[in-house]
C-alpha cells in the first residue's frame, strides 16, 4: 500500500516545448483558425488535442494547407527541403523549431561547409533526427556500437559528430568513443547536444530511483524523452513504468511498495500528473515534493508571431490571407 508519493522536480514541460505550444496559441490569436501544424507541434497526443480544439489543423504535408494559409512548424525541426516546399506553396511559416535543434542543426551545416562528412548519433524514425539528417549531404545515422564499428565516411580525417538532444549520455558515450576509436580525428561539438531539460530530468529521476520503490514516468509513448527517463530510471535499479495518464496505472504495480516516485517528460502537461498523484494519493498516502535544481531557462516566442514593441498592430491578414513571414 503506497503512504507516501515523492514528486521530484525538475519534470515536465521545458523551455523548447513551453515555445513551441505558445507559438500555436500566438499564431490563433494573431491570425485566427484555422491554422495549420505541420506533424505533432511536441510529442504529447493531449497538447495536440487541446490545441485542435482551439483551431489547430494537424496535417501530414504541406499540400494539405491551403495557399497563403499559415503553418507551424513543430519543436523537433525539419530539413530545409520543407522550408522549401512552403515558400513554393505560398505559405506563411512560423518555424517553432526548439533553439537547441536548431543548435545541432546549425553544427551540421557548419561541419559540411568545412568538408566533414557528419555523423548523427540518434534514433531512426524519431521526427528530429529527420530533420537533422535533412540539413545537408553527406551526414549518416549511427543508432548504437554495431553502427558506430561499421560506419563508413569518405574521410576518415575529417569526420564530425553530432547528438540527437533527447538522448541518454550514459547511450551516447559507448557510441561517441567507438567513433573516436575508429577515427581518432573525431570532431565534436565545443556544446554537448543534449538539451538541458533532458539532462535535468533524467538526474532528477535517477535520484528518485534510489529514493522510492516504484518510479511512474508520466509520458506520451511517441515521446523519446519519457521513454529515456523510464530507462533512466530502470538503470539505476528502480521498478519503473511509462504511462500517458492516471487511468494507466496497475494496482499489481504497488503490493509490495509503500513509496511511489512521479516524474515526466518534457512534453507532459502538469495537469495529468497532478491526475496521477491524486489517483496514488486515494487511498490516503501524503505527497513530498523534491526540488533538485531549478531550471531559469526561457526561449523567445518566434519573430513571426512575437509582441510587438508599442504601437498599434498593423492586421497580418490581406485579402484573406497571411503575409508570407518565416523566422525561426
Amino acid at each position: 500500500m503506497i503512504e507516501r508519493v515523492v514528486l521530484v522536480s525538475p519534470r515536465g514541460f521545458c523551455a523548447g516545448v513551453i515555445r513551441a505550444i505558445a507559438a500555436v496559441q500566438r499564431a490563433l490569436e494573431l491570425f485566427h483558425p484555422p491554422v495549420y501544424v505541420r506533424h505533432a507541434i511536441v510529442h504529447n497526443a493531449d497538447v495536440v488535442r487541446r490545441l485542435a480544439a482551439a483551431g489547430a489543423v494537424f496535417v501530414d504535408d504541406l499540400d494539405q494547407v491551403p495557399r497563403g494559409g499559415v503553418v507551424v512548424l513543430g519543436a523537433h525541426g525539419v530539413a530545409p527541403s520543407v522550408r522549401d516546399q512552403a515558400e513554393r506553396l505560398g505559405l506563411a511559416v512560423v518555424d517553432a523549431t526548439c533553439p537547441l535543434v536548431a543548435k545541432v542543426h546549425r553544427e551540421v551545416r557548419r561541419y559540411r561547409r568545412r568538408g566533414f562528412d557528419v555523423l548523427l548519433v540518434g534514433h531512426a524514425g524519431h521526427e528530429e533526427v529527420a530533420g537533422t539528417l535533412g540539413q545537408t549531404d553527406a551526414i549518416q545515422l549511427v543508432e548504437d556500437v554495431p553502427d558506430a564499428s561499421r560506419v563508413r565516411v569518405r574521410r576518415p580525417d575529417r569526420v564530425a559528430c553530432v547528438t540527437q538532444t533527447t538522448l541518454r549520455p550514459q547511450d551516447v558515450l559507448p557510441v561517441v568513443a567507438e567513433l573516436g576509436r575508429r577515427f581518432p580525428g573525431l570532431v565534436q561539438p565545443a556544446a554537448d547536444d543534449i538539451c538541458y531539460a533532458t539532462r535535468n530530468r533524467q538526474a532528477a529521476v535517477e535520484w528518485l530511483a534510489h529514493a522510492v520503490d516504484v518510479v511512474i514516468i508520466v509520458g506520451d509513448p511517441a515521446s523519446s524523452n519519457s521513454h529515456r527517463l523510464c530507462e533512466a530510471a530502470a538503470g539505476a535499479g528502480a521498478r519503473a513504468h511509462l504511462i500517458s495518464r492516471a487511468a494507466d496505472l496497475q494496482e499489481h504495480w504497488f503490493t509490495d511498495a509503500r513509496v511511489a516516485g512521479v516524474s515526466a517528460g518534457a512534453s507532459t502537461p502538469e495537469d495529468l500528473v497532478d491526475e496521477v498523484v491524486d489517483r496514488l494519493c486515494g487511498a490516503g498516502a501524503v505527497v513530498e515534493e523534491v526540488s533538485l535544481m531549478e531550471e531559469r531557462v526561457t526561449f523567445r516566442l518566434p519573430t513571426a508571431v512575437a509582441p510587438e514593441p508599442e504601437g498599434p498592430r498593423r492586421s497580418r491578414r490581406r485579402a484573406g490571407r497571411a503575409e508570407a513571414i518565416c523566422d525561426g
